[in-house]
């Protein structure tokens, strides 16, 4: 038996895997909420525990986590947790254990995901010999790639989503001015992630340099408009924001959403030159299928093929959404399995 586990800002999954030759099977799967717990640990006893399941039974475990992993050791960029591969073996009572960054576990479910697990966006033509690359806004902005050696994908953890973001446009340049002025530098996080759309939204209804503007750190809905209205949970915000533009309720959300959809597929681009990425390039993470239309309309890709001179080159890979919520639980659970 395997046990996998997807640790992110917000949530967290566990889950158990029957070893296989491809693709393992889910047995049972759970989520938790992050900040509940003051360390992965007890969550994983918790999950254990409900499901009768002795860890000695468990051959391997494999934890994506959101921040970059060092000698096995991680420390999260979003949670105030520190998580060492082999106290967590100890104290679980697992015997293999193996941190890798959560972008890079997503990257090891590429090769098994099934077709309708994905939403294309570009069809592009893949190159059996090429690279691939992930990239995933969420709580945060993701991106890892997989180098192909030898027809083989062999996945790798990038930080790339806290580089600095690049402004492309007068009204981006504008955009950019009243960020620097709260955060003083702006990395591509700050603008593609959840609490980037907030962002966007505070600039995009002129709320930056006033008293409503929203902390950095609290992400707190301190402004909203009659189109978003109340919103009682801050995580709810950028759900609430992206429901107001797709359903044409309010202009300046719709602008938010726009602005938003074209960084996205900027930096997609970006992401993707940096990797050569001729096999395809891959959107995970909770937003994207969540803003599917607003992906399809074509900003996206214009913002994606933008790249002269390599514009006709970056047209030729294939870009698709993965469309499977637990892609990188999936993509743990696969790792752990190649252990």
């Amino acid at each position: 038996m395997l046990l996998a586990g997807d640790i992110g800002g917000t949530k967290t999954l566990l889950g158990l895997f029957d070893s296989a030759a491809d693709r393992p099977k889910a047995i049972e799967v759970g989520e938790f909420t992050t900040l509940d717990y003051d360390d992965l640990v007890p969550m994983i006893r918790e999950f254990l525990k409900a499901r009768g399941v002795d860890a000695r039974a468990i051959v391997a475990a494999s934890f994506g986590v959101a921040g970059a992993v060092t000698d096995q050791v991680a420390r999260l960029t979003n949670v105030p947790w520190l998580v060492d591969a082999a106290a967590v073996a100890q104290a679980a009572d697992i015997e293999r254990v193996h941190l890798l960054n959560d972008l890079e576990a997503m990257a090891y479910s590429v090769p098994v995901l099934d077709s309708d697990e994905l939403a294309v966006l570009q069809q592009g033509v893949a190159q059996p010999g090429g690279n691939a690359c992930v990239i995933a806004a969420g709580t945060g902005l993701g991106e890892a790639f997989l180098h192909n050696i030898d027809g083989h994908f062999v996945p790798g953890a990038s930080e790339g989503g806290h580089a600095d973001w690049g402004a492309r446009t007068p009204r981006e340049i504008e955009m950019m001015t009243a960020l620097t002025a709260v955060y003083g530098r702006v990395s591509v996080e700050h603008i593609v992630s959840g609490p980037g759309l907030v962002n966007i939204y505070q600039f995009t209804h002129e709320a930056f340099g006033s008293k409503t503007i929203i902390s950095p750190s609290a992400f707190a809905p301190a402004l909203t408009c009659d189109a978003v209205g109340h919103v009682g949970d801050p995580a709810d915000l950028p759900a609430a924001i992206t429901r107001a533009a797709l359903e044409h309720r309010c202009a300046r959300c719709e602008e938010t959403l726009q602005l938003f959809v074209g960084a996205y597929g900027a930096e997609a681009g970006n992401h993707a030159l940096r990797t050569v990425a001729t096999a395809g390039v891959y959107i995970g993470g909770g937003i994207a299928p969540k803003i599917l239309p607003a992906l399809q309309d074509g900003a996206f890709i214009d913002a994606f093929r933008a790249k002269d001179p390599m514009a006709d080159f970056v047209a030729t890979f294939p870009v698709a959404v993965i469309l499977n919520p637990e892609a990188g639980l999936l993509g743990a659970a696969v790792h752990a399995n190649a252990q």
